[in-house]
């Protein structure tokens, strides 16, 4: 079993390796080049959720302040066109952008910097196993293998950064690819390695991971 789950998890690294390529190439060929002062004048209408200068204080929303652009902007392409992701809330806000919007907020968003984050002690040590080594025993690959050892992602290839992200946000989009309420994710790599993981497993890395750096 323990020889299988070894195949399951260095078949996931394959795959990470190769969504990240595949997004890269993708958003290359759709991208129009940001502009990050524009997309500061353009970004008003976010801070009611995100925060002034795209650090949210609900938990329950995303800091946007230091993602990578190139993810950026693909989420809001998908949540515009309904790719794999919904939300009621940014649904009436993306209806009116366009692809230079996104790559202008994008743009502006990836320059500002991130406020710490924390994580529950309690989950630490749990959260910290799981992100590195990950669980051979249910199979699923150390987070680590395609969002870094600091959890700051690869900008390249549009996996995103992960340290200092609200916990209980984390928690809800993990939980989303787990029962494939959010399937967005290239070649299905998030749903995979979700299917894997219980409840107690999410919390807790999703708890280091708001307090990585």
């Amino acid at each position: 079993m323990n020889n299988i789950n070894k195949i399951i998890t260095s078949a996931s690294l394959a795959i990470c390796l190769a969504s990240a390529a595949a997004s890269a190439a993708e958003d290359t060929a759709a991208a129009a080049q940001g502009d990050a002062a524009a997309g500061q004048a353009k970004s008003a209408s976010c801070v009611a959720c995100h925060g002034q200068n795209g650090n949210s204080t609900n938990p329950a929303w995303p800091k946007l302040a230091g993602q990578h652009a190139r993810y950026i902007a693909k989420e809001l392409r998908d949540l515009k066109a309904g790719k794999g992701r919904s939300n009621a809330l940014m649904a009436p806000i993306v209806a009116g952008l366009d692809e230079q919007d996104m790559q202008d907020l994008a743009a502006y968003f990836a320059t500002q910097q991130m406020q710490a984050g924390y994580a529950n002690e309690e989950y630490v040590d749990l959260g910290e196993k799981l992100y590195r080594s990950g669980n051979f025993e249910s199979g699923f690959a150390a987070c680590m293998s395609c969002h870094g050892p600091s959890g700051s992602g690869n900008p390249l290839g549009g996996i995103p950064r992960l340290s200092g992200q609200h916990a209980e946000y984390t928690v809800t989009q993990l939980k989303a690819f787990r029962s494939g309420e959010r399937s967005n994710d290239p070649y299905g790599i998030m749903r995979d390695v979700t299917k894997r993981m219980t409840d107690e497993e999410i919390r807790a890395v999703s708890e280091y991971m708001s307090g990585l750096y």
